[in-house]
């Protein structure tokens, strides 16, 4: 027989953790005589995105495309103009102050600059007991076993929780903020480029430490950087966005092995490859110009001005973003072939 969970009180588990449901985030600019002419930068113009906890969901773009906006606006670091964030079937943007204050020990973010995200003046042990503090989580020895196991964690010795942030390096500075965004046991974690600010071998063993964190504290990751390759390396699913906008949402296989956008296939097409003997089977596709003022985006497909295969429609017609394949979305009226050479 049937049972009413309403009547019980039993909520069914949403199947996502995380939906972005037509979010957009506009900023007021003035222009003109004395400005009086009011604009728009439309940061993020109408996105749609979901996330099944557990995952990693790679954002990758330009600089200026609106990623990290996005993952901003998820924390409500920044409040959103239009649209829903649904955090575990709730509309986090319809929550008081204070209803944001206890969810955010499940949302955590992972800033691309360690040295302005860590205050200064703060040792080690006080960067990471702060939000334990904040929210009454512990005090004391428990405090302090917390402090210590989450160093342990990240890999960092127990003896450098007296030091000061500016006596680390690069490296051990991120490691310090992502021990901060572990210490309230979030079910999400936003990581804002934390890799684009180090040299290339820590990014790797950064990568590394977060991939190993995951696994053993069952954690979701939005991962968001301009890089092809630490996207590629640590993302289950990639959104591609342009100009305030997801162009393509795919797998990690089926966006690197068969690109459906113009704008995609140029930025896997811009990565080096190392072996000299593949790289002469590679065809190069160049993005030519500069991504236009999102104050003032192109009309129809805003890729359109750069895009080698536009046609008037591109120009006329904005595209939805279609599922092609299952898992595959893109929005092109003139989705790429699977048979081009990449």
């Amino acid at each position: 027989m049937a049972t009413d969970q309403g009547s019980i009180g039993i909520k069914e588990k949403p199947e996502y953790l995380l939906e972005l449901d037509g979010l957009k985030k506009y900023f007021p600019v003035s222009s003109g005589w004395f400005n009086k002419e009011k604009k728009f930068l439309r940061a993020v113009d109408g996105i749609d995105l979901k996330l099944k906890a557990g995952e990693t969901l790679g954002i990758v773009g330009e600089s200026g495309c609106g990623k990290s906006t996005t993952g901003n606006l998820i924390v409500r670091l920044l409040e959103s103009t239009q649209g829903k964030i649904i955090f575990e079937g709730v509309d986090i943007t319809q929550l008081t102050e204070k209803e944001m204050h206890r969810k955010r020990s499940d949302i955590q973010m992972i800033f691309q600059d360690p040295v302005s995200s860590l205050n200064p003046r703060m040792r080690v042990f006080d960067i990471i007991a702060e939000p334990l503090r904040t929210h009454n989580v512990a005090t004391g020895w428990e405090l302090k076993k917390r402090v210590y196991e989450l160093m342990d964690n990240v890999e960092l010795d127990r003896s450098y929780s007296k030091r000061f942030p500016h006596e680390f390096s690069g490296g051990q500075r991120q490691r310090i903020g992502i021990a901060r965004a572990l210490a309230l046991n979030p079910k999400l974690i936003i990581c804002d480029e934390p890799v684009s600010a180090l040299d290339v071998s820590i990014q790797s063993q950064v990568l590394n430490l977060l991939s190993r964190l995951q696994k053993k504290f069952d954690l979701t990751y939005i991962f968001i950087a301009h890089g092809i390759p630490a996207i590629r390396y640590i993302s289950d699913r990639i959104a591609v966005m342009y100009l305030g906008k997801v162009v393509e949402v795919a797998t990690k296989e089926q966006l690197f092995q068969h690109p459906h956008h113009p704008y995609t296939e140029g930025l896997i097409s811009a990565v080096p490859i190392p072996d000299p003997t593949l790289r002469g089977n590679k065809n190069r596709v160049i993005l030519e110009g500069d991504m236009p003022s999102p104050v003032d985006p192109p009309s129809g497909c805003r890729f359109h001005t750069r895009c080698p295969y536009a046609t008037e429609k591109c120009k006329l017609v904005e595209p939805q973003l279609t599922e092609l394949e299952s898992g595959h979305q893109v929005s092109c009226h003139y989705p790429l072939n699977n048979n081009r050479n990449l």
